[in-house]
C-alpha cells in the first residue's frame, strides 16, 4: 500500500490544520467550559468545504477520497474534538448513507445543501435500552397511507441542538428485531418531533448531545432511505464509514496530547534539569510516538479500503477504531502524567484531551463490539 498523500489529500490537511490552529485551538477551552460551540464555527467550516468532504461535485462536495478525509478529521480532531464529531457525523453517517442507498430524487434534495454546511445532518441509532443491540429498538415507525407515523424516543444524538436533517432507525417490524428495521430522513420542524434535554457529559462537552421525542410524527414515505426493514443494512455500512472516522478522532486527540506533553516535558525542570532528560520520561514518550503512528497507518489503511468500493471494510474499520481509540486512552493517560499535578487541572489542554479521549471506545460501537467484528472477519462467520 502507498500511504503517501496526494497534492489534494495535503492540500485538504493543511486547509484543516490551519482552521483549526486560528480558529479551534484559541476557543476550544472555552467550547469546553461552556458546553457549547457558537453556529458561525460551523459556517465557516462549511465555507472550506468541510461538510462535503467525500460528496460529488455535482452535488458542491470535495469530492475528497477517504484518506483526504481522514486527514482532515484528524487535524481537527487534533485541536477540538467536540468539533470533530459533529464533522464525521454528518459527513460519515448521513452524507455517507444517502450516497450509498439514496434514491436520485433524496440525492438532489439534501445533498447540495448538506455539502454547503447549509444544512446539518445528525445520526441516530442508539436508544436508552438499545445501544449495542440495535434490534431492541423501542421506537416505531408504522405506515399510514404514504407517510410513516413515529413514536418513541432516541438517545445520545450527537449535534442533536442544532442539526437540521436527522437519520433515524426505527423498528417497523418488531417480530423481525434488526430484520425489521427502516432509516427515515427527519427534517427539523416536523409536527411531532422534538429535542429533547440536553446531556452533561465527562467530555466533548461542546458538541450537543440531546434525545429525540416522536410523537405521532409524520414522515413522508419518500424519506425512506433504502428499503423498508433493511435499515440496518443502511446502519452497518455508515458505521464502518463512521468507525474509520472515530479512529481518526482517535489519532488526533492521541496526537494533540503527545504535543502538548512533549512541549511541556521540554520546559518543566525537575532535580535542576528539563522532564525530557529523564530516560523514564523519553521512554514514555517514544511509546506514546509509535502508537500514535501505528494508530494512523491502521487508519489510512481502513480509509484505503473504504475507496477500493465494492465490499465493506468492516475489519479493517474496526482494527483502525480500536487500536486508536486505545491508544487516544493511553496517550491522554501518559500526557497527564507527564504534567504530573498540573495535568489534572484545567488550565493545561491535557486535562480536556484525558476526558476527550474517554468516549472514544464507547461509541461507534464500543471496543468489545469492535473484538467481536474483528473476530468474525477473521473466522468468516
Amino acid at each position: 500500500m502507498d500511504f503517501s498523500l496526494t497534492e489534494d489529500q495535503i492540500m485538504a490537511r493543511d486547509t484543516a490544520r490551519d482552521f483549526a490552529e486560528k480558529r479551534l485551538k484559541p476557543n476550544a477551552e472555552k467550547f469546553d467550559e461552556e458546553e457549547f460551540i457558537p453556529i458561525e464555527f460551523y459556517r465557516e467550516a462549511g465555507e472550506l468545504g468541510f461538510f462535503g468532504l467525500m460528496i460529488p461535485e455535482e452535488y458542491g462536495g470535495l469530492a475528497l477520497d477517504p484518506v483526504g478525509y481522514v486527514c482532515v478529521m484528524e487535524e481537527i480532531a487534533r485541536t477540538c474534538a467536540a468539533f470533530q464529531i459533529c464533522l464525521t457525523v454528518h459527513n460519515s453517517l448521513v452524507c455517507g448513507a444517502l450516497l450509498k442507498h439514496g434514491t436520485d430524487e433524496q440525492k438532489t434534495r439534501f445533498l447540495p445543501k448538506l455539502a454547503s454546511g447549509e444544512w446539518i445532518g445528525a445520526y441516530s441509532l442508539s436508544e436508552q435500552g438499545s445501544g449495542t443491540d440495535a434490534g431492541s429498538l423501542v421506537c416505531a415507525a408504522e405506515k399510514d397511507g404514504d407517510h410513516y407515523v413515529l413514536n418513541g424516543t432516541k438517545a445520545w444524538v450527537s449535534s442533536a441542538g442544532f442539526a437540521d436533517v436527522f437519520t433515524v432507525y426505527v423498528s417497523t417490524d418488531k417480530e423481525k428485531g434488526s430484520y425489521g428495521i427502516s432509516c427515515l430522513l427527519v427534517e427539523k420542524g416536523t409536527p411531532g418531533f422534538t429535542v429533547g434535554k440536553k446531556e452533561k457529559k465527562m467530555g466533548v462537552r461542546g458538541s450537543e448531545t440531546c434525545e429525540l421525542i416522536f410523537q405521532d410524527c409524520r414522515v413522508p414515505a419518500a424519506n425512506l432511505i433504502g428499503v423498508e426493514n433493511e435499515g440496518f443494512k443502511v446502519a452497518l455500512g455508515a458505521l464502518d464509514s463512521g468507525r474509520v472516522g472515530i479512529a481518526a478522532q482517535s489519532v488526533g486527540i492521541a496526537q494533540g496530547a503527545f504535543d502538548e506533553a512533549i512541549a511541556y516535558a521540554k520546559e518543566r525542570k525537575q532535580f535542576g534539569k528539563p522532564l525530557v532528560k529523564f530516560q523514564a520520561t523519553q521512554f514514555k514518550l517514544a511509546d506514546m510516538a509509535t502508537a500514535i503512528s501505528a494508530s494512523r497507518l491502521l487508519t489510512r489503511r481502513a480509509a484505503l479500503s473504504m475507496a477500493e468500493g465494492g465490499r465493506r471494510a468492516s475489519l479493517e474499520a474496526s482494527q483502525a477504531k480500536l487500536f486508536a481509540s486505545t491508544t487516544a486512552n493511553k496517550v491522554a493517560f501518559d500526557a497527564v502524567q507527564i504534567h504530573g499535578g498540573n495535568g489534572y487541572i484545567r488550565e493545561f489542554p491535557v486535562e480536556r484531551y484525558y476526558r476527550d479521549a474517554r468516549v472514544t471506545e464507547i461509541y461507534e460501537g464500543t471496543s468489545e463490539i469492535q473484538r467481536l467484528v474483528i473476530a468474525r472477519g477473521l473466522l468468516k462467520e
